[in-house]
């Protein structure tokens, strides 16, 4: 399940590890694609497997390995993203207690070449500040979900829109303001936030902010 809309939250106050588990939740799919979140325990791991599309993992705390049949290793710490390759087969080992987002995407979805697949990497890092301006791309967008990064500039914002459907905000750096049917919430680094079909909101950044959106179409 997604959290109650209008909320801020960190996943692992949403998933908890628990001692010598691993534990995942399904928040969200639909023709092929998925959304989950995963909290691992220290020493525990996921067995390697491969999907005919890729997958996008955001680390939300704790460390994170993840590994292929071949040996290959890449070390994810909070924030960072990695995207696994097609039809490779990879699997996760919790180095300590973490928590994590993983985006299955259908066969055949296209991506933005700043995702790299086989790489780990920030997504703060993908889009740069222009002072006075908003700067966005989608990093992934089809019939049914879209991945979004903006760069908002100090004293830039959106103004008020509906969500034309189910949206988490991902806030990756510094701090905004989220307004959400009428109520203000301030979002930093690391926090998320919930949108419900339909929802009005706006987003306004005192000072320079980055945020992913990952929009869920019907």
């Amino acid at each position: 399940m997604i959290p109650e809309a209008g909320s801020t939250f960190a996943l692992d106050q949403h998933i908890a590890p628990i001692p010598g588990c691993t534990v995942s939740e399904i928040a969200w799919q639909h023709d092929g694609m998925l959304l989950a979140y995963f909290a691992l325990a220290a020493g525990t791991d996921i067995s390697a497997e491969s999907y005919p599309g890729s997958k996008i993992v955001w680390a939300s705390s704790g460390q994170l390995q993840i590994f292929d049949d071949t040996g290959g290793t890449w070390n994810l710490e909070p924030g960072d993203t990695f995207v696994s390759p097609i039809d490779t087969p990879v699997g996760m080992r919790a180095r300590t207690d973490c928590v994590y987002a993983e985006l299955t995407l259908k066969e055949g979805t296209s991506m933005n070449n700043l995702l790299k697949t086989g790489e780990v990497l920030k997504l703060a890092d993908l889009l740069p500040y222009q002072d006075g301006k908003i700067i966005n791309t989608d990093l992934v967008n089809n019939d049914h979900v879209k991945l979004a990064l903006m760069s908002f500039g100090a004293g830039t914002g959106l103004s008020e829109h509906a969500a034309p459907g189910q949206a988490l905000v991902f806030a990756l750096d510094g701090a905004g303001i989220i307004g959400y049917e009428g109520e203000e919430h301030r979002v930093v680094a690391g926090q998320n936030f919930a949108f419900a079909k339909g929802g009005r909101h706006y987003v306004k950044a005192d000072g320079p902010f980055k945020m992913a959106l990952l929009l869920m179409k019907e």
